[in-house]
């Protein structure tokens, strides 16, 4: 979902940076999380990339047409789809080393790189690596960042990183101008590489948790298409695990009937009346069930096969519906007090971890927040200016409009997804058609089913 790129000159650490980033993420919910490199030494692109910076046998022009074929390549070919199955990807250089390699010391200019690769991928966080030109070239004539003695550049020299290091400086620094659509990049930097590992990757753990707590929409794909990928996975899991030898695939999975003859209306009320305010504010857990992190950790156990354990719940959740893993623990282990989910035996010789499971009162709701997770927000907002109003004329309000205007794109959007989720969870009533519009979505929200399809 995420691309992270990590920039800075020759000798500044940029690869140590990227393997210790890769470490971090590992601790977040990301289905994967994949290394790479630009220029790539293993295609036929990036091969003639790299040779075009070892022999300087090519003008800037050529260099940056070069960077920028093989960049457009692996941004579509391998970047790309990778975003959009959720995965997060760590690129050791990317577009700015562009920037500041052909358009600032090969005398492009910024403006001509930044068009020239404008159809690339737009890293969504950048880590500015750097370090003392001096140092630097100390570690590369070392070899310690050199696989072969042939490896030699034409810009590993100290003037040159030198040049680079402002360049880098006069980018990223204070009042400058990135290029669009490279202007859209969060920038963490500059961090100096000339301490030990330790305190680089206590800096580098900081930073990314600051920027997943904000959590920004991804720059190349669609937060909601990739948060319906991971759900259509933990569907399918269920399917698999709940389908009988002979039975009709579409008749066999749990999530069907889901409302239990209910309005969605009707459950969010359920909810907000059996939230236990008190006991929530005493243990550091939100006090309402509209929160983000509620509407993650139910809505995934909803879907969850058998019964888990928090690592296991944590993994599922997708960068969408990410949650720190200390705040799913002190989530779960109040709802296991307040019975909103219950325990299971660990039938595992020697394993201590604890397992529960949603119990089947609050399947209801809880599926129901997959399925809104498009309007939490908007929810949200609406039940805060109205605390007194019936859930039921929720979405009535919400999709207003004065006579002759239409409803908004962000609304449109809504209600798009809403219908995209639900053709993956079902529509809750047995026999019932999805929602399609958003005066179908109102109906759908704030009626229970017709006698004859309650399951």
């Amino acid at each position: 979902m995420y691309l992270v790129s990590v920039e800075g000159g020759d000798g500044s650490g940029k690869g140590e940076a990227a393997r210790i980033l890769g470490e971090l993420l590992s601790e977040f919910p990301f289905p994967d999380v994949v290394m790479t490199h630009e220029p790539r030494r293993h295609s036929e692109l990036g091969k003639l990339a790299l040779s075009s910076v070892k022999l300087g046998n090519k003008t800037p022009l050529e260099e940056a047409g070069l960077f920028a074929a093989d960049r457009l390549d692996h941004s579509h070919t391998f970047i790309r789809p990778l975003l959009a199955s959720g995965a997060v990807v760590i690129s050791d250089r990317n577009i700015h080393s562009s920037l500041i390699y052909q358009g600032v010391v090969g005398d492009l200019g910024l403006e001509k790189v930044a068009k020239m690769n404008a159809a690339a991928m737009i890293p969504d966080l950048v880590f500015w690596i750097d370090c003392d030109p001096a140092k630097a070239m100390k570690r590369i004539k070392s070899g310690t960042l050199r696989m072969t003695s042939q490896k030699q550049e034409y810009f590993e020299t100290q003037e040159i990183q030198t040049t680079i290091r402002k360049g880098f400086h006069e980018l990223f620094g204070e009042g400058s101008t990135v290029p669009t659509p490279f202007n859209q990049c969060h920038v963490v930097g500059p961090i100096m590489n000339e301490g030990g590992l330790d305190e680089l990757r206590k800096e580098l753990r900081a930073e990314l948790r600051r920027f997943f707590n904000r959590k920004p929409a991804p720059l190349n794909v669609d937060r909601d298409e990739v948060d319906r990928t991971l759900l259509n996975r933990l569907v399918h899991d269920v399917k698999k695990q709940q389908r009988l030898p002979g039975a009709p695939q579409e008749k066999t999975a749990i999530h069907v009937g889901w409302l239990g003859g209910k309005s969605p209306a009707q459950w969010m009320k359920d909810a907000e009346e059996h939230w236990p305010l008190e006991s929530a504010q005493d243990h550091d857990v939100p006090t309402s069930p509209m929160a983000h992190s509620c509407w993650s950790i139910l809505g995934t156990l909803s879907l969850m096969v058998g019964s888990s354990e928090v690592p296991r719940l944590h993994a599922s959740l997708g960068p969408v519906r990410m949650v720190t893993q200390r705040h799913t623990q002190r989530l779960v282990k109040w709802l296991l007090a307040e019975h909103w989910i219950h325990k299971q035996q660990n039938h595992v010789p020697f394993a201590d971890a604890q397992l529960f499971k949603l119990r089947d009162e609050r399947l209801g709701f809880s599926r129901l927040t997959l399925a809104m997770w498009p309007l939490r927000n908007a929810l949200a907002s609406w039940r805060r200016a109205n605390p007194n109003s019936p859930w039921s004329d929720a979405l009535q309000a919400i999709f207003a409009v004065e006579e002759g205007k239409d409803l908004s794109s962000t609304l449109r959007k809504a209600v798009h997804d809403i219908n995209q989720r639900l053709s993956i969870l079902t529509s809750g009533h047995e026999g019932c058609p999805l929602p399609q519009t958003a005066a179908e979505l109102i109906v759908w929200w704030s009626m229970p089913p017709p006698a004859h399809s309650a399951s």
